[in-house]
């Protein structure tokens, strides 16, 4: 991992996308990294396009700012790519992750992609409706962002997950988001 990696989300309001990177932020921190998660939000109301950023870090962070120049994107829904460009500001090497059941390939062609830009996609959606009946696709996005990048374990993802939906949602709740977490990391795909 390089010494600092910078990740976009960007989701609609409801869909759990700052919790994501909040969730995110904690495992990385448990993994001994310094980090900031924080949400920027435009009308706040549900089914509004929010963005959320991340910083993780071998070594203190002292900017706080929006994420300008990410080298990681995910795309909590992909309904946004017809209307925002989440690849403005992405480095020629930048990783992007999105949700949907299209192909890896489908979505590079769509982002406009270069070579050196990896793509992957997942069905995050589907994954939350299977493992805990609510279109969700926060904890099977965390797994498969550590999946893709290698800054954190998937055992560190999954006890952190527990910690932070333990706090306020069922045993039922938490192990399908534990579920979909290890889906999440499982199930990505690259193109």
């Amino acid at each position: 991992m390089p010494e600092r990696v910078e990740v976009r989300w960007h989701g609609r309001g409801g869909q759990g996308t700052v919790t994501a990177a909040k969730v995110f932020a904690d495992a990385c921190l448990s993994g001994g990294r310094y980090v900031q998660a924080f949400p920027e939000y435009g009308p706040e109301r549900s089914g509004a396009p929010l963005k959320a950023y991340n910083r993780i870090s071998d070594t203190e962070l002292r900017m706080h700012c929006p994420v300008v120049h990410p080298g990681v994107v995910v795309v909590a829904d992909a309904t946004l790519l017809d209307g925002i460009d989440v690849t403005e500001g992405a480095p020629d090497n930048a990783v992007f992750i999105v949700n949907t059941a299209k192909d890896p390939k489908e979505m590079r062609e769509k982002l406009k992609a270069s070579a050196a830009q990896k793509v992957f996609t997942i069905d995050a959606t589907k994954i939350a409706i299977d493992c805990f009946g609510r279109p969700m696709p926060n904890s099977p996005l965390v797994g498969t962002l550590a999946k893709v990048t290698g800054i954190v374990s998937l055992e560190t993802i999954l006890d952190d997950v527990k910690k932070s939906f333990g706090k306020k949602f069922s045993q039922k709740i938490i192990d399908g988001n534990l579920e979909a977490a290890k889906r999440g990391y499982e199930e990505v795909r690259e193109g």
